[in-house]
């Protein structure tokens, strides 16, 4: 019988895509959802042909380079590789892939959901109630913003963002977007293209980053770019949490100048500013834009489609280096 190939998992995955690794693979999986050491992961690496990470490993140069060369490619559970060296790997002649397509229809759903949480004051509804402190209907108790007929701006009109902008409409919201390159017409479904950030912030009622973190993203939302979005406007963020200078958002936050912030990543997690623990009008969400049931799924079979192409000398559906 032929000896079956190693492949390490480095975090507990659903059970349907362990069950598959373990049917093809000798497979490693991490059953206490450890994290695990550098030193460990390189010891479990030795005489493995792969490895299907995720975004909690950080794999550096001197990591890339101290990896034995059993392995031959890098399958990383996440649309994300700003964990991974990729310059390192590519000297290395390492593959790395990655999962693009899984996870865009519930990052989508929760980007909505902050929207509206954060629009009608759902963390202080919630903590009214669970505290036992709601007195019963009020005229004026917990105005809120509505939705429709507002402006939303989407800063990075991919795949994501135009989900949004689709669930958007459905709310008769007003889409605007700004985006490196104009979309052609039947991408942008009516949207308003701006060709300058500047000229988006102006229009956006709500804002909604879905850009990826680069040199010219990072801290995207500060005090100047704050000041140029109308009073009052409110912020969502499911793409990554250092598009956000967090010091300038949470001092926005308590003068009201940004009525309200949904916010599903951090810069740092799963720490964050400790400043936003205290703000009432800031929804908190612990990165749950994956997380369905479905999602998790197809990115763990997406991950080992990319592992079973790379080992059976195929180019994988969905190559980072």
């Amino acid at each position: 019988m032929t000896q079956r190939q190693r492949i390490i998992l480095t975090r507990l995955l659903p059970p349907r895509v362990e069950e598959r690794a373990n049917r093809d693979y000798d497979a490693f999986t991490n059953t206490d959802d450890r994290l695990i050491s550098t030193d460990e992961l390189l010891s479990l690496a030795d005489g493995a042909s792969a490895l299907l990470v995720s975004a909690s490993d950080k794999l550096t140069r001197d990591v890339i380079g101290r990896m034995p060369e059993s392995v031959k490619v890098i399958s990383t559970y996440s649309t994300g590789t700003d964990h991974i060296d990729l310059e390192a790997a590519r000297e290395k002649g390492l593959r790395v892939t990655n999962t693009p397509h899984t996870v865009t229809v519930p990052t989508a759903e929760i980007a909505m959901l902050l929207l509206l949480a954060a629009a009608r004051r759902a963390t202080e509804g919630q903590s009214m109630v669970r505290s036992r402190q709601w007195p019963g209907y009020a005229p004026t108790q917990l105005l809120g913003t509505g939705v429709v007929g507002k402006r939303l701006g989407i800063f990075g009109m991919g795949t994501i963002g135009r989900i949004l902008a689709k669930m958007a409409r459905g709310f008769d919201m007003e889409v605007h977007y700004h985006n490196r390159s104009r979309l052609p017409a039947e991408q942008e479904q009516g949207a308003v293209y701006h060709d300058t950030l500047e000229s988006l912030l102006a229009v956006s009622d709500f804002l909604s980053l879905n850009a990826p973190s680069t040199a010219e993203t990072k801290a995207i939302l500060n005090a100047q770019t704050i000041a140029m979005l109308p009073e009052g406007a409110i912020v969502v963020n499911t793409a990554r949490g250092d598009l956000i200078d967090d010091d300038d958002l949470i001092a926005a936050l308590k003068s009201g100048r940004i009525a309200a912030a949904g916010l599903d990543v951090y810069k740092g997690e799963p720490k964050m500013h400790e400043g936003y623990y205290g703000l009432d009008n800031a929804f908190l969400l612990p990165h749950l834009g994956s997380a369905t049931v479905e999602a998790r799924d197809d990115t763990g079979y997406v991950a080992l489609d990319n592992i079973d192409a790379v080992l059976a000398g195929r180019e994988p559906p969905f190559p980072v280096v």
